[in-house]
This record gives structure tokens, sequence and C-alpha cells, in this order.
């Protein structure tokens, strides 16, 4: 069953991957919408187990709202939705522009900046550009752990192995990792060492070591 201290948010983009688990077991996995409707099956199926759904980039909890028919869990899930003008949310497609926020400089960068040819706006634009390919492995491989370790707290944080595992993740090292997550329920163990293959620059799902059988 889904916790009762989850509560339903409103749909999200269709292209979101996710992982569905009840308990231990993996019941789901893939775009949202096909994950809402196999969750929803699986209750309307008698499932007792806790079901719990992670986001496939961030294993950030997503929390489903599976009222009324299949149809309707279908349709809840399957379109976009964006935030109009006025901060609500409305089927559609999102607009695309610049956003407006508040950015606290020192008034010798402001100086600098104003400067630069096209102003600050156009400045900063690319220097994060600029920062954002020079640092696009880095982060890539930091999302990744942090990913892997956010399932693996939630998940299997009374495993045996989970704090060496943990310190191996941390230290990018796939085979102390591998080695002291091998107990862990085949599900879990199998996700969590996909999430964290990117932080060990290794091929999805590759884990350091022959997986047991």
């Amino acid at each position: 069953m889904i916790p009762d201290t989850l509560t339903p948010l409103e749909p999200r983009l269709p292209g979101r991957e996710c992982t569905a688990f009840a308990e231990a077991r993996q019941i789901a996995s893939g775009p949202l919408t096909a994950v809402a409707l196999a969750v929803k099956r699986a209750v309307d199926a008698g499932e007792t187990g806790t079901i719990l759904i992670f986001d496939d980039a961030t294993s950030e909890p997503v929390e489903l709202d599976l009222r009324g028919s299949l149809a309707d869990v279908e349709a809840r899930y399957a379109g976009p939705v964006v935030e109009t003008d006025s901060g609500q949310r409305r089927p559609g497609r999102p607009k695309l522009g610049v956003v407006a926020k508040e950015v606290t400089l020192l008034p010798r960068h402001w100086d600098w900046l104003n400067r630069q040819p096209g102003g600050a706006s156009v400045t900063l634009r690319k220097l994060v550009e600029e920062a954002r390919r020079a640092n696009a492995s880095a982060d890539l491989k930091r999302q990744a752990r942090d990913a892997a370790y956010r399932f693996m707290t939630a998940m299997a944080g009374n495993e045996p192995g989970y704090e060496e595992a943990t310190r191996g993740l941390f230290a990018g090292d796939a085979t102390r990792f591998a080695t002291h997550s091998r107990l862990w329920p085949p599900d879990i163990r199998a996700h969590a060492r996909k999430l964290a293959s990117t932080a060990f620059d290794l091929p999805g799902g590759a884990s350091g070591e022959e997986q047991p059988r």
C-alpha cells in the first residue's frame, strides 16, 4: 500500500522516469505514466506491502494520486503540466524564455558585469553555460552518487554492509561498494548499483564485480 504520509502531487511531465518498489521487490520501472498505472494495478489487486516510488534521476520520492479508475490515473499523469503567470499549474506546453530571479553580488562584480558586451544578464548566462560545460562530467558523477545514496538510505539502511557500501560509494570504490552490497535483496541491490554506475564511471548497471547468482 502507499504510505499514509504521502500526499498527492500534481501530475509531472510524462518523460520522467521512475521505479516503484513494494517492500524490497521492484514492481515497475519506466515513464511516470506507466509506473503510476502499474502501481494502481498492484494496489487494486490487493498489494499489501508498502509501495515507494523513486525518481530515477534523483531518487527523490514520487507521490502519486491513485484515486479513481485506471483511466483516471492515466489521464492524470499522461500530460505535461506548466505554471501560469499567476503561479497556478495547467495542462499545456511550458513557456520558453528567461526567468527573473534575484542575484546578490558585490559592487565590483556588478561593475565588471555591466562593462561586458551585452550587459550583466547576457554575461551571466554565458558564464553559467561555460561552467556547465566545464563541470558536466563531475556534475553527473555527483548527481549519480547523491541519487544512489538517497535510494540506499531509504531502502537499504538496515541491510548488512550498508555503512561500508556507503563509504565505498563516496570513495569512488566500485569493488568495495559491490562487495558490501552483495547480501542486499536482489532488486534493491540491482537498482542501487545501476544508480551508482555513473559515479564509478562504469557502464549502466555494472557493479565492479560479478553479481551473485
